[in-house]
């Protein structure tokens, strides 16, 4: 799957209208997002609304685009957006990463799809792929106006440390990493910038990789997910706010309203959704996509469960 002319990693179906919009957050930062809709699309009537959040590096050309073109398909106005200090966003620096900031992104993109006169407020749901879905989570927790969330392939960012991408850190080690990030602060003080963690490779040697970052290469690096906008790099004294954070600390507010988790059966992610519903009160419902790794609910439109997807947000409004 090549980068297309019109710089998104998939095509635009003819059914479809996808147009570039832009509004503000909360902290003033200019967002940019692309909203899709059915060329049929009857405006004087109010449908439901989708807002669609991207994996921790990824932009709204990738699987955010997929998602909301699909549900579009389906009847509903959704938004798929690039979070803040990122993709065609605002923000200073550049490829910073805020959880409080991600989260917020989520409310920011309900902000603008509520306000247009053809989607219904009262039938607003948000969908967060792999680190979105965390945020989307966070979102939903102190956002009431989000009345379902979804997460596929999810990941709680401030959940993993430094030892691997499993949350296994011991507090010596979350001490020691809240130490070097310390370090790099009086670092990013002296040379004037902060500095950025390592930005993707043009190419890679999966014989040389473990199995995860091999999988995220595979998405990220080659021709099926490759943009230009989404290069894997954040400053690195980004961890610090992720470290205290706790994106899934409050589940127990999003009820009564509903949790969809969708996570692969082979997904290395996948203990990820699998913790989030057993501490969620529910209403909740947790997918394993047969075969279905951690990058394939990125993209893959044969395997992505958008039936129930859409049965989900139909049942919930």
């Amino acid at each position: 799957m090549a980068l297309n002319i019109d710089g998104y990693t998939f095509s635009l179906d003819s059914q479809i209208s996808r147009r570039p919009v832009r509004y503000r957050n909360r902290y003033g930062i200019e967002m940019a997002a692309d909203l899709y809709m059915a060329i049929s699309l009857d405006r004087s009537l109010r449908y439901p609304g989708i807002v669609v959040g991207p994996p921790h590096s990824g932009v709204k050309e990738q699987g955010p685009g997929v998602y909301a073109q699909e549900l579009a398909k389906r009847g509903f106005v959704t938004l798929a957006f690039d979070p803040s200090y990122n993709g065609e966003s605002g923000g200073a620096p550049r490829r910073l990463t805020s959880p409080e900031i991600f989260a917020e992104d989520f409310s920011a993109a309900v902000d603008h799809l509520g306000s247009l006169p053809f989607v219904d407020r009262d039938r607003i749901g948000s969908i967060g792929l792999c680190g979105s879905g965390g945020f989307a989570l966070n979102a939903a927790q102190v956002d009431t106006r989000i009345k379902a969330v979804a997460t596929a392939a999810m990941y709680d960012i401030s959940g993993v440390k430094r030892d691997g991408w499993k949350n296994q850190g011991t507090d010596e080690q979350r001490r020691a990493l809240l130490k070097s990030i310390a370090a790099q602060r009086w670092k990013d003080v002296d040379e004037g910038a902060p500095a950025l963690e390592p930005t993707f490779p043009s190419e890679f040697d999966i014989e040389e990789l473990d199995p995860v970052t091999a999988e995220f290469f595979e998405y990220y690096v080659t021709a099926r997910g490759r943009h230009p906008r989404s290069v894997g790099a954040f400053t690195i004294t980004s961890e610090a706010a992720h470290v205290n954070f706790g994106a899934v600390r409050h589940l127990e507010d999003i009820a009564p309203r509903p949790i969809l988790l969708i996570t692969g059966e082979h997904a290395h992610s996948r203990y990820f959704s699998e913790d989030v519903y057993s501490r969620a009160p529910g209403p909740k419902e947790l997918v394993v996509v047969a075969g279905a790794r951690h990058i394939d609910l990125y993209d893959r439109t044969d395997m992505i469960p958008f039936d129930k997807l859409e049965e989900f947000f139909l049942a919930a409004f």
